[in-house]
């Protein structure tokens, strides 16, 4: 099995990610589709009067990009040290999310201040599990 070309993001023959550039878009595309679904349910939970608009967590415009990063996570099974590049990386992408979150949360309600924060914290996490686990591959301690 080789490189698929028909793929977004393209991915190598065991399903890595192949580009940061790549990787950073679909966590984007997801980003943006998850907030637009979240405006939609939170649009129609207003007009049906089950709460004020703007209510609904912005945190839950991650589950995209969340899912294609366990998607990428099991395609590194064979690189030692990947639970802890998830963890590290994990933390410190809702770290830096929860508190620019918490700072948008007086200009913003809670769909915009969390939609804020998953944004902060996908975009860094993609950023820092792609550069970490190509370090731990490249050091070349396999499972």
């Amino acid at each position: 099995m080789g490189m698929s070309e028909t793929t977004f993001p393209r991915r190598d023959a065991d399903g890595r990610v192949l580009h940061l550039a790549e990787l950073l878009a679909s966590v984007a595309v997801g980003l943006v589709l998850g907030i637009l679904a979240l405006l939609v349910i939170d649009g129609l939970s207003s007009l049906f009067g089950l709460g004020r608009f703007g209510q609904l967590s912005g945190w839950l415009a991650g589950i995209l990009p969340v899912w294609l990063f366990i998607e990428e996570f099991r395609a590194w099974h064979q690189v030692r040290g990947r639970i802890g590049m998830a963890l590290v990386s994990g933390f410190l992408a809702a770290v830096l999310g929860i508190a620019v979150a918490a700072v948008a949360e007086s200009a913003l309600p809670p769909l915009g201040s969390g939609a804020v924060g998953s944004a902060v914290s996908a975009l860094l996490y993609g950023v820092l599990w792609y550069v970490g686990i190509r370090w731990l591959a490249d050091r070349g301690v396999p499972r």
